[in-house]
């Protein structure tokens, strides 16, 4: 499994958990023997917390998407150098093979004109 599947199996399963854990609380809350005031405050403080540890998990997968775009556009600008950098090879070639096509022209119509006189 490469990096990015475990990440996004980390945050799948964190993501479950929370929910699991939210309609458990939430199932437990509404069968326990309690008045409904202390039951509508519990309630009210657990999603405070269920709303902090959402908030936590969804910094984490914003930095860990952040974390990939740099990562991608580091690699993007290295094979742009590297393009470059074998266009740069190649026209230099070309330059050369054009130059030493250009002499044995010039050489053969050298001859040619020295046949014809």
């Amino acid at each position: 499994m490469s990096d990015s599947e475990n990440r996004n199996s980390a945050v799948v399963g964190s993501i479950m958990l929370v929910a699991g854990g939210l309609l458990g609380a939430a199932a437990a809350l509404l069968f326990a023997p309690q008045s409904g005031r202390q039951t509508r405050r519990d309630i009210a403080r657990y999603s405070r917390k269920v709303s902090r540890q959402a908030e936590d998990i969804v910094d984490d997968f914003a930095g860990n998407v952040h974390g990939m775009v740099e990562a991608i556009g580091e690699r993007a600008e290295d094979i742009l150098d590297r393009g470059k950098d074998l266009a740069h090879e190649a026209k230099v070639e070309l330059i050369k093979i054009i130059d030493e096509g250009q002499a044995k022209l010039e050489k053969q119509k050298a001859r040619l004109a020295k046949i014809i006189g």
